[in-house]
């Protein structure tokens, strides 16, 4: 994001209202995307995890397709959707020194508390009886089941597919939504949308588990979801809340890598 694009999300144009709320006349079709923008990751996830049928034993290319495809629309969405919000591409600004403090700082302090969190309080418990099961038929369906096919997938998903969530949930739905919301708002509810779709993958990876796990943990994604709204906020830059993004991830995958090669044995 440049200055310029900077400057134009914190100081929009003022257009005549037609509701109490701040929705603009022209802005209408903005809104119906925004509005996709938000519950389509979710639907994406519950095709995935509910209507997508198991695949047993190797790959699930129902699963690769409903994965595959979900994900492309879901980040191609933003670009496509330009006409109707702003004819610059996206591009994201420099960083600062201290906002790749804060993301780093806010990234190390919830990857060690995931770490305390797992070996040491959760990891014997019966939460995680069924996970690794659970985790190894995901990493059959997508052929990832090996040493270097979960090191690859575990990449992936920790570098560009963390920039990429960022890109769409705070460049673009947070971005867009705090044109028309007070700030508070937007960020809230592009973090709800945010940990909404967390909550299907948490529900299929502990099973039996959602009043004591899944809701707890889902709350803590969309607190991660906010954190790294305002981070982007502040700095101006996604590369602070995806350094911060980047470093949870990696702790995630430490905990998906204990789950599949030591205790699934």
């Amino acid at each position: 994001m440049n200055q310029e694009a900077k400057s134009e999300i914190q100081n929009p144009k003022s257009e005549t209202n037609c509701s109490d709320f701040g929705f603009r006349i022209s802005g209408f079709p903005v809104w119906i995307v925004l509005a996709f923008a938000l519950v389509f990751p979710s639907v994406m996830a519950w095709t995935e995890y509910v209507v997508t049928p198991a695949g047993g034993r190797g790959p699930n290319v129902a699963t690769q397709m409903a994965y595959g495809g979900g994900k492309l629309a879901q980040f191609a969405l933003p670009l496509l959707a330009m006409p109707l919000f702003s004819r610059r591409l996206p591009w994201p600004a420099w960083p600062t020194r201290r906002g790749l403090a804060l993301g780093l700082a806010f990234g190390l302090a919830v990857a060690a508390g995931i770490m305390v969190l797992y070996f040491v309080f959760l990891r014997d418990t019966s939460v995680f009886n069924e996970t690794p099961a659970k985790v190894h038929g995901k990493l059959q369906e997508f052929g990832l089941d090996s040493a270097w096919g979960f090191a690859l997938f575990a990449a992936f998903i920790t570098v560009l597919h963390s920039f990429l969530e960022e890109y769409y949930w705070r460049w673009f739905l947070f971005g867009w939504l705090q044109r028309y919301l007070k700030l508070a708002a937007a960020i809230g509810l592009s973090s709800l949308g945010f940990m909404a779709f967390h909550v299907f993958a948490l529900h299929a990876y502990l099973p039996g588990h959602f009043l004591s796990a899944v809701v707890p943990l889902s709350l803590c994604v969309g607190i991660g979801g906010v954190v790294w709204a305002w981070l982007y906020h502040r700095s101006g830059s996604l590369f602070a809340p995806w350094l911060s993004h980047l470093v949870v991830d990696a702790a995630l995958f430490v905990v998906g890598y204990d789950l599949f090669f030591v205790r699934a044995g």
